[in-house]
Protein backbone atom coordinates (compact mmCIF):
# COMPACT_ATOMS: atom_id res chain seq x y z
CA UNK A 1 0.00 0.00 0.00
CA UNK A 2 1.24 3.41 -0.92
CA UNK A 3 0.17 6.99 0.79
CA UNK A 4 0.81 9.65 -0.63
CA UNK A 5 0.39 13.37 1.10
CA UNK A 6 0.55 16.39 -1.37
CA UNK A 7 0.87 19.75 -1.62
CA UNK A 8 -1.35 21.78 -4.18
CA UNK A 9 -0.95 18.88 -6.73
CA UNK A 10 -1.43 20.05 -10.75
CA UNK A 11 -4.14 18.63 -12.53
CA UNK A 12 -1.76 16.93 -14.35
CA UNK A 13 -0.13 15.15 -11.66
CA UNK A 14 -3.64 14.80 -9.95
CA UNK A 15 -4.83 12.81 -12.92
CA UNK A 16 -1.64 10.80 -13.24
CA UNK A 17 -2.30 9.92 -9.65
CA UNK A 18 -6.15 9.04 -9.89
CA UNK A 19 -5.31 6.22 -12.37
CA UNK A 20 -4.17 3.68 -9.45
CA UNK A 21 -4.79 5.95 -6.73
CA UNK A 22 -8.56 7.08 -4.63
CA UNK A 23 -8.37 10.43 -3.50
CA UNK A 24 -10.85 9.95 0.14
CA UNK A 25 -9.75 13.79 0.97
CA UNK A 26 -7.79 16.44 -1.50
CA UNK A 27 -4.39 15.67 -2.03
CA UNK A 28 -3.94 12.55 -0.18
CA UNK A 29 -3.60 9.43 -2.30
CA UNK A 30 -3.85 5.98 -1.30
CA UNK A 31 -3.52 2.69 -3.42
CA UNK A 32 -1.91 -0.72 -3.92
CA UNK A 33 0.71 -0.74 -6.62
CA UNK A 34 3.49 -3.56 -7.78
CA UNK A 35 7.02 -2.73 -7.36
CA UNK A 36 7.51 -1.60 -11.11
CA UNK A 37 4.61 0.53 -11.78
CA UNK A 38 4.92 2.30 -8.35
CA UNK A 39 8.65 2.99 -9.67
CA UNK A 40 7.12 4.60 -13.06
CA UNK A 41 4.86 6.52 -10.77
CA UNK A 42 6.89 7.95 -8.91
CA UNK A 43 9.34 8.73 -11.49
CA UNK A 44 6.78 10.37 -13.56
CA UNK A 45 5.58 12.98 -10.56
CA UNK A 46 9.46 13.74 -10.09
CA UNK A 47 10.11 14.20 -13.88
CA UNK A 48 7.03 16.52 -14.38
CA UNK A 49 6.10 18.39 -10.91
CA UNK A 50 6.80 21.88 -10.93
CA UNK A 51 9.56 23.18 -8.11
CA UNK A 52 7.32 24.07 -5.75
CA UNK A 53 5.50 21.02 -5.67
CA UNK A 54 6.04 18.73 -2.56
CA UNK A 55 4.62 15.02 -1.28
CA UNK A 56 5.49 12.70 1.47
CA UNK A 57 5.08 9.11 0.25
CA UNK A 58 4.72 6.63 2.93
CA UNK A 59 5.17 3.25 0.91
CA UNK A 60 4.97 -0.97 1.78
CA UNK A 61 8.38 -2.09 2.26
CA UNK A 62 10.07 -5.63 2.72
CA UNK A 63 12.11 -4.58 6.16
CA UNK A 64 12.10 -4.37 9.51
CA UNK A 65 8.71 -1.50 10.04
CA UNK A 66 7.29 -2.58 6.88
CA UNK A 67 6.78 0.75 4.98
CA UNK A 68 9.54 3.35 3.87
CA UNK A 69 9.20 7.33 4.04
CA UNK A 70 10.40 9.44 1.02
CA UNK A 71 9.74 12.95 0.59
CA UNK A 72 9.83 14.93 -2.94
CA UNK A 73 10.21 18.57 -2.34
CA UNK A 74 9.32 21.23 0.08
CA UNK A 75 6.22 18.94 1.67
CA UNK A 76 5.35 21.50 4.08
CA UNK A 77 6.38 19.38 7.24
CA UNK A 78 7.04 22.59 9.60
CA UNK A 79 10.64 21.47 10.75
CA UNK A 80 9.66 17.72 10.71
CA UNK A 81 12.75 15.69 8.90
CA UNK A 82 12.19 12.13 7.88
CA UNK A 83 15.78 10.32 8.70
CA UNK A 84 16.73 6.93 8.19
CA UNK A 85 18.99 5.50 10.82
CA UNK A 86 20.67 2.07 11.32
CA UNK A 87 17.32 1.08 8.47
CA UNK A 88 15.14 2.86 11.12
CA UNK A 89 12.46 5.35 9.71
CA UNK A 90 12.08 8.16 12.09
CA UNK A 91 10.93 11.83 11.89
CA UNK A 92 13.41 14.16 13.81
CA UNK A 93 10.99 16.98 14.97
CA UNK A 94 13.76 19.04 16.49
CA UNK A 95 17.04 18.31 15.06
CA UNK A 96 20.66 19.56 16.46
CA UNK A 97 23.07 19.11 13.86
CA UNK A 98 26.52 16.97 15.26
CA UNK A 99 28.61 20.36 15.37
CA UNK A 100 26.21 21.73 17.69
CA UNK A 101 25.99 18.84 20.48
CA UNK A 102 26.51 19.48 23.84
CA UNK A 103 29.85 17.63 25.23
Amino acid sequence: MTVIVANDTPDAIRGMLKRWFIEPKPNVFVGTLNTRTHGKVMDYIKRNSPAEFGMLIISSQPNCQGYAVERVGPCGCLGRKPEVISGISLVAESWVEAENVPF
